[in-house]
């Protein structure tokens, strides 16, 4: 398979999610800044499965919830954008938003394969018991990729950031 590549370093591939914690960005925000990597920022919709993928085409995806209206999709695509840009744009780093589907960990990976990513930045499972549930039932993202990737995989952790801000009320 022939990576999709643009002159300059090869970029970095971050997995960001609506309400993430912002450690997760700001970090890969910070370190393509320090390459003068562009950053991928890859969405995947977890409500929508793969149907055919082709590195060549986009990719085809139908959704589990057809019911969902382009108004719910339009307003997290956007809640990413200025995520991303609030953590990219003061930093000057060159930035693209991806919604991929299917398996989370497959399709980061999937991504980083076609674009030659440097390396793929993910952070931890968020504290709570519904993303407990959810590590235990699909397992975890950085697990997978730790497991299956030849790409690089920076783990941010947010548990300690989570654990931080809590204990200093910030």
């Amino acid at each position: 398979m022939s990576a999709e590549r643009t002159s300059g370093p090869p970029p970095l591939v971050v997995g960001v999610l609506p309400g993430q914690s912002p450690e997760v960005l700001q970090t890969a925000a910070s370190l393509a800044s320090k390459l003068a990597a562009p950053l991928i920022c890859a969405h995947v919709d977890e409500a929508s499965y793969l149907v055919e993928w082709d590195p060549a085409r986009s990719a085809h995806r139908l959704s589990l919830h057809p019911e969902t209206n382009n108004a719910e999709i339009r307003a997290v695509t956007q809640e990413l954008r200025n995520s991303i840009g609030s953590a990219c744009d003061v930093l000057g780093i060159h930035w693209t938003l991806r919604t991929l589907a299917g398996d989370p960990a497959r399709a980061l990976g999937r991504l980083a394969a076609e674009v030659g990513a440097a390396m793929i930045i993910v952070g931890t499972p968020e504290p709570g018991l519904g993303h407990r549930i959810s590590a235990a039932l699909n397992g975890s993202v950085a697990a997978w990729l730790s497991h299956h990737q030849d790409h690089p995989i920076l783990i941010v952790p947010v548990r300690a950031a989570v654990h931080h801000r809590t204990k200093h009320g910030t």
